[in-house]
């Protein structure tokens, strides 16, 4: 009877730039398809939710666009906040990220 037990995939600390770069090449163009959506389903009308879902977009193309510069100058990953590194399962939900956790909560309150 054996009694060995599969090891749990270990995570690496950091993403590589490729990666990082694959992550926000899709937020990017998914961003843009929901802004075009947007633009094009109702062009006519500006009511309100329209255009606070416009305004949100763009904001989260502008963060992409900063990742992808922060990507380039060497500064992606690390924390805005703390200046440490933002753990590599928040850039994997959300590779835009300038903040870790604890530093987010305190910008947000």
């Amino acid at each position: 009877m054996s009694l060995d037990v599969p090891r749990a995939e270990t995570r690496p600390e950091r993403l590589t730039a490729h990666e990082a770069l694959q992550r926000l090449e899709h937020e990017r163009t998914s961003r843009l398809t929901q802004l075009r959506a947007i633009e094009e389903g109702r062009a006519d009308a500006e009511d309100q939710v329209i255009a606070t879902q416009r305004d949100t977009v763009r904001r989260v193309l502008a963060e992409v666009e900063a990742a992808v510069a922060r990507l380039g100058d060497g500064s992606y990953g690390i924390c805005g906040g703390c200046s440490r590194p933002i753990p590599v399962e928040r850039l994997e939900i959300l590779p835009y990220t300038r903040f870790c956790v604890p530093c987010q909560r305190k910008a947000a309150g």
